[in-house]
């Protein structure tokens, strides 16, 4: 694998701080690091470069961590309700993604852009998501998606209500059905008339000839 050794113009994490020489593999370096302008090519030319722009270049790194603060103290810990359509077994028609969470904390007062929005994967169900928003290479805070099919289940969510479970899509009215039995594989009620004590399934019969021929 080819590599190429760059200054660093700010902290990238695992790598090193502002002003670090580090080798790393050429096409992080060409495709990220340097169209960034998160690196220079190490040389002599951008190290003499590099020591005359230094102050500047830390000053300007110390303004962003100072702005990317702020904003992480008025995100940290929050929860932020996400009104999705889902089905009933909390499958969103669709996923949250890191476009859908920085415009809508944009929106919120918060300036995020998508890449700051460290998410492994899409959201793809409903529930309590913990997500973590990288503002700086040196600031870092989480906040909580309550993903809900409305304001009323968000609430219950929060409380700490599954919505995902049987019980949230059938109701929890216990006199309203027994037990999951009295639903089919489609969640369609079965008719309790042909479960009255005392009558006999409809296979049975079948069963008594086949016993008396055997």
């Amino acid at each position: 694998t080819k590599t190429m050794k760059v200054i660093l113009l700010e902290r990238i994490a695992k790598l090193g701080a502002i002003g670090d020489e580090v080798t790393v593999k050429d096409g992080f370096a060409r495709n990220y690091l340097l169209p960034t302008g998160r690196a220079l090519r190490s040389n002599d030319a951008n190290r003499a470069r590099f020591e005359a722009e230094r102050e500047h270049i830390e000053a300007r790194n110390a303004e962003r961590k100072s702005a990317a603060s702020e904003v992480a103290e008025g995100l940290d810990g929050k929860d932020f309700v996400v009104v999705r359509s889902a089905g009933e077994t909390g499958q969103l028609y669709g996923s949250v993604s890191t476009r859908d969470i920085a415009d809508f904390l944009t929106e919120e007062g918060f300036r995020v852009g998508r890449n700051q929005v460290d998410l492994k994967q899409p959201i793809k169900t409903i529930g309590m998501h913990e997500v973590d928003i990288v503002l700086h290479p040196e600031v870092e805070t989480r906040i909580t998606l309550n993903v809900a099919r409305s304001a009323d289940e968000a609430e219950r969510q929060a409380a700490g209500e599954d919505l995902s479970s049987a019980e949230a899509i059938y109701g929890a009215n216990e006199d309203a059905f027994e037990s999951l039995a009295d639903f089919d594989e489609d969640g369609a009620p079965i008719d309790s008339d042909a479960f009255e004590e005392g009558a006999a399934p409809e296979a049975a019969p079948a069963e008594e000839e086949e016993q008396a021929t055997a």
